[in-house]
């Protein structure tokens, strides 16, 4: 891990052949790392597209032309040839949640699974394979991609085992799935109250049928055993592998807990976390709150983790029908969605985390919710007049139109996930009707109210690979190209903005806006390198691109094997192949 010297920053000059140099004191021991042969994307409005770039102790140096480049080289630079790929900023997500993403690849996979039968075949065949009494746990099911899309039982899921308790939870997080041995260890019989903010389903005698929605599923997760220490650490490394296998240069964590913080420092400290992790803490845990609010925000510990941000929760989910609305589901005439938090509490709340120095993160997916955390927000900010304070909605699904003006007039950040328009665009409609639909994920009218839109991918919900929100955002159809045209089109990203919302808007999300999301003099060297360019190339290629390289502070994290062979094989300086990405070389 790079150790970042502090250059005396005295300026930017620009040669008029297009180099960007930083006038600093380079350092003694000469640029660390050049890039040249490829695109590179500064995000900077100023500065067309560059050809060339250097690096010296994590930061970057100067972009430029290769010839204004390699004239900063000496013999000990390491120099890249990036054969015609394109550099951008190191792409973030900023809403992913990181620890159920590591635990996740543990767990059994149940995305796209069309049936519950096929489910119950998956659990039976894991429990064979564990000893009587271990939990068996899934995530991803989702009734929606069912031919028949009624909720699940409990009764269907004992036929796989009666040995084991099994929870599985639905592909949104906000329902989970249980077997009656599960139910039993709990407790939960027909005179179980439903908690406030929560739904038992139940059978026509009052029995639960095996599925818990948003605070009723604590009723069952409060009996399975807490993982230890190791396991935290164990789903963390393997989560952030992913990442930057995908791309990803660093994650906003949607919710961190007291274990995963502190396994995370530790980590950090042995130099073995390499990406960066911009963390929320857990608002429902009053004791990790009050920790960190008399402690202060965390910035840039050991040059990888920042904790200034609270996640909390105003309503549930819009595909198990627990996301508040102002008027009923079109498809559930007798349902408007569940509040999990008042708005009194959440107004206290929000009061609280900014005297702290704290950005409050609100889980809003139903036109009610959003309202709600809306007037919360209006009435908390006064006091602030002049803070630079960032509050955010995340997810921001589902909008009155009367609202959408509301954000960039407050300086609320919608932080939306393209892919989750795409996912839900089978059966939005259906939830929201014809005309409320109109308000949902609601992109360009956000854009062009002045809102910016930091971009993520609630992984695990949905998939982690940053380019397949890019091409959701600038297509909204599926992986197959449908629907043709796009799903309400006139509400798509273009390429700048579909790219900017996972680098330069979701920097400023984190308030890191002068160290991240630009290549620039002076910023972070993180950056993720990608076969095609995202911002001109053909949307229906970007499922498909590679990502070639993930570059954080200055290192070179991850690279793809068989695109830069000689990174692998450790050739020297300068010794790089003009092949282009990802074909064969000489070697």
């Amino acid at each position: 891990m790079a150790n970042l010297c502090m250059m005396r920053i005295t300026g930017l000059l620009a040669i008029s052949s297009g180099l960007v140099l930083l006038l600093s004191c380079t350092p003694r021991s000469g640029v660390d790392m050049i890039l040249t042969g490829g695109t590179i994307l500064s995000m900077d409005k100023y500065l067309a597209p560059a050809e060339a770039m250097a690096i010296v102790d994590g930061r970057i140096l100067a972009v430029g032309t290769k010839e204004e480049i390699l004239t900063l080289g000496t013999w000990r630079t390491k120099r890249i040839n990036l054969r015609g790929a394109v550099v951008v900023p190191g792409l973030t997500d900023s809403h992913f949640h990181f620890r159920s993403f590591g635990r996740s690849l543990e767990e059994l996979q149940l995305v796209g699974t069309r049936s519950a039968a096929e489910i119950v075949s998956l659990v039976a065949d894991r429990a064979q394979k564990l000893p009587a009494g271990t939990w068996i746990r899934g995530r991803g099911w989702d009734q929606n991609d069912w031919e028949l899309k009624t909720f699940p039982t409990s009764t269907v899921l004992d036929q796989a085992t009666s040995n084991h308790p099994v929870m599985l939870t639905r592909v949104d997080g906000h329902a989970i799935w249980v077997n009656s041995r599960a139910m039993n260890l709990a407790g939960v019989t027909s005179s179980t109250l439903t908690p406030e903010g929560g739904a038992i389903l139940r059978d026509k005698h009052h029995n639960p049928t095996g599925v818990f929605v948003d605070n009723a599923a604590d009723l069952i997760r409060k009996v399975i055993p807490s993982p230890s220490k190791e396991d935290t650490r164990r789903w963390l490394l393997a989560a952030a592998q992913r990442c930057l296998e995908v791309g990803l240069t660093e994650i906003h964590d949607a919710g961190a807990n007291a274990t995963t913080l502190e396994v995370l420092k530790e980590l950090i400290d042995k130099e073995q976390f390499a990406m960066r992790y911009y963390g929320m803490l857990d608002g429902d845990d009053e004791q990790l709150l009050e920790t960190y609010f008399q402690r202060g925000p965390v910035i840039n510990y050991g040059g990888r983790m920042t904790v200034r941000s609270v996640k909390l929760y105003a309503d549930g989910a819009l595909g198990s029908r627990g996301a508040a609305l102002l008027q009923p589901y079109s498809d559930d005439p007798e349902n408007r969605g569940l509040l999990v938090t008042s708005q009194e509490e959440l107004e206290s709340t929000v009061t609280r985390i900014f005297q702290a120095g704290f950005q409050p993160c609100i889980h809003a997916i139903g036109d009610r919710a959003n309202r709600m955390v809306l007037d919360v927000y209006e009435r908390a900010l006064a006091p602030f007049a002049e803070a630079d304070l960032r509050p955010r909605i995340e997810h921001a699904q589902v909008l009155a139109r009367t609202d959408i003006r509301r954000f960039a007039r407050l300086g609320v950040l919608p932080a939306m996930q393209p892919s989750h328009a795409t996912s839900d665009m089978y059966w939005a409609e259906d939830r929201l009707g014809a005309e409320r639909v109109r308000g949902a994920y609601a992109w360009r009218q956000l854009l062009n109210t002045g809102a910016i839109i930091p971009g993520g991918s609630d992984c695990p919900v949905e998939r982690e690979e940053p380019l397949l929100q890019l091409y959701a955002a600038r297509t909204r159809q599926d992986i197959s190209g449908w629907p043709e045209g796009g799903w309400f089109p006139e509400e798509r990203m273009g390429g700048l903005e579909a790219l900017k919302s996972l680098t330069t808007w979701a920097a400023y999300a984190a308030f890191e806006e002068s160290t991240r999301g630009k290549i620039l003099p002076g910023f972070d060297a993180d950056l993720t390198v990608i076969s095609v360019n995202p911002v001109t190339c053909e949307p229906h290629l970007l499922p498909e691109a590679k990502i070639l390289m993930t570059i954080v502070a200055g290192q070179v994290i991850w690279h793809d094997k068989k695109g830069f062979r000689d990174l692998e094989h450790g050739h020297p300086p300068g010794s790089t192949t003009s092949t282009p990405p990802g074909g064969s070389s000489d070697e």
